[in-house]
């Protein structure tokens, strides 16, 4: 929580039959992070896609789809980036493969705190209200690939900018 503050960029993801989830971005954490997300929110890339992935005590995954960007470098400390936000509960992170220069759209969403992941993948801001509907969407049902039974659909993500000046997205070409 120590990065909370009045000036950061807040997205509030409207995921259906859920409610609504309220996440303030940190660029300071992992200023290329940031606006590779908020592309993709101002392009409306995320309405209508799923948390495909979802797995109780750990995280839930969205973003999954047709990414309209290439990759963009890992910014977290095993890949020489200091960035010091922990996995910790709330915390939002950017997916990848294997390569710690993959990370294009999906990202997931701390449900317990999982430190194996700190320094390995990009965190790059904290839920703030709305916890309680990430632990709903963390107890749905899913099948032994942990892909819930029923869709959790994101219907939309808005952006409050705020003070946030955007700064170009730097991609892997």
């Amino acid at each position: 929580m120590a990065y909370i503050n009045d000036k950061n960029p807040t997205v509030t993801l409207t995921v259906k039959d859920f409610g609504d989830i309220k996440i303030q971005l940190f660029p300071e954490v992992a200023p290329n992070t940031v606006a590779n997300f908020i592309s993709y929110v101002k392009d409306n890339y995320y309405n209508g896609l799923i948390f495909h992935r979802i797995i109780k005590g750990f995280m839930i995954q969205g973003g999954w789809g047709a990414s309209k960007n290439d990759p963009i470098k890992g910014e977290f400390n095993q890949n020489g980036f200091k960035n010091p936000l922990l996995h910790t509960r709330g915390v939002i992170s950017m997916a990848r493969t294997q390569n710690p220069n993959s990370a294009t759209s999906q990202f997931f969403i701390m449900h317990k705190d999982s430190p194996h992941l700190d320094g390995g993948y990009a965190g790059f801001g904290q839920v703030i209200e709305g916890i309680d509907v990430v632990d709903k969407i963390a107890s749905v049902r899913t099948d032994f690939q942990d892909k819930p039974l029923d869709d959790v659909i994101i219907e939309s993500i808005n952006l409050d900018l705020k003070d946030y000046k955007e700064i170009p997205v730097e991609y892997i070409k």
